[in-house]
């Protein structure tokens, strides 16, 4: 095992208590303790989903972590997805000291989690997104370019416009969302504005992500153009892997999330056209599937190559 790289310090580090400012995105069914303990310990920031709304199994998951990893994680509250009204106190009941909030209302929950004592960061695709959230209170956002896989908003907007956009106007800290997949992917996001990055597509086809390895192989086979992008012109957006099943709902003005209803045989079953397999652009720029820690490390060292290498043009 190779040593691991010195630890980056920024903002994002100094609130979650991580060597790497590196966090895992919440996919519903994946963001579960096998892919998260790897993640916190590998020096990132795991993170636990309530997204697939099996509150119980979440909360065997949580429990689980205890005895995977003594490295900090968080858990994410998509709003959009809650089927309890309490999930924000079912959160704080878990003793976790970092949660992820999106799909909502910034609002609805960020005082009584930071009343609680909780780290809260908020997941936002435009602008006015963030200063709203900024002003209830967030301790950090997530700054989500149209370019990530999963749900969207369905005015999207590239990171490489987004990031430097958000940046200038929030005195907050930032970790990008959206095309990241590696330093040099790290190390643009910082020079947007950003102070951590969070990883979805490069997640899901590592080596411990649960997902069936069809949609691995798929992930590394996949051309940049390889994505769609669904319910432009509706909601909920969502960019997705191409396959026939979503060529065809492509060209549809709404797709239902009915679709989605046999997504655990997509997911772990490994069958690709039995539903929406929620993927980003980066797919394009993914070659292998890898140990997490070798994603992480490998990440932290081409980032700190690519920041001297410019550093060394000035």
């Amino acid at each position: 095992m190779t040593d691991s790289p010195a630890p980056v310090r920024t903002r994002v580090t100094e609130l979650l208590g991580v060597d790497y400012p590196i966090v895992q995105a919440p996919m519903g069914w994946i963001a579960r303790s096998q892919l998260a303990s790897a993640v916190s310990n590998a020096g990132g920031m795991g993170i636990i989903e309530t997204s697939s709304g099996d509150l119980d199994a979440v909360r065997h998951e949580i429990a689980k972590m205890a005895d995977l990893t003594d490295k900090p994680f968080g858990v994410n509250i998509a709003q959009a997805f809650v089927r309890d009204p309490g999930i924000a106190q079912f959160v704080i009941d878990q003793g976790v000291r970092f949660v992820t909030t999106s799909a909502g209302d910034p609002t609805k929950y960020t005082a009584l989690l930071k009343a609680a004592g909780l780290t809260v960061f908020h997941v936002v695709p435009t602008l006015a997104a963030a200063l709203k959230a900024v002003a209830a209170g967030v301790d950090g956002l997530v700054v989500e370019g149209g370019e990530g896989g999963g749900f969207k908003n369905p005015r999207d907007v590239a990171s490489m416009v987004l990031l430097p956009l958000v940046a200038g106007k929030v005195q907050v800290p930032i970790i990008a969302a959206g095309g990241i997949t590696d330093g040099c992917s790290m190390a643009a996001a910082f020079a947007l504005g950003a102070e951590g990055v969070q990883m979805g597509t490069r997640m899901v086809s590592a080596t411990e992500s649960p997902v069936h390895d069809n949609w691995k192989q798929a992930i590394v086979r996949a051309a940049e153009t390889d994505t769609v992008f669904l319910n432009r012109f509706s909601k909920p957006g969502l960019r997705a892997l191409r396959t026939e099943r979503t060529t065809r709902l492509e060209h549809q003005e709404h797709v239902e999330m009915s679709e989605m209803s046999r997504a655990l045989e997509l997911y772990f079953g490994g069958d690709m056209e039995a539903s929406i397999a929620l993927t980003g652009q980066v797919a394009g720029r993914i070659e292998s599937v890898a140990p997490v820690r070798d994603i992480i490390h490998g990440t932290v060292r081409e980032f700190r190559s690519r920041v001297a290498a410019l550093s060394a043009l000035l």
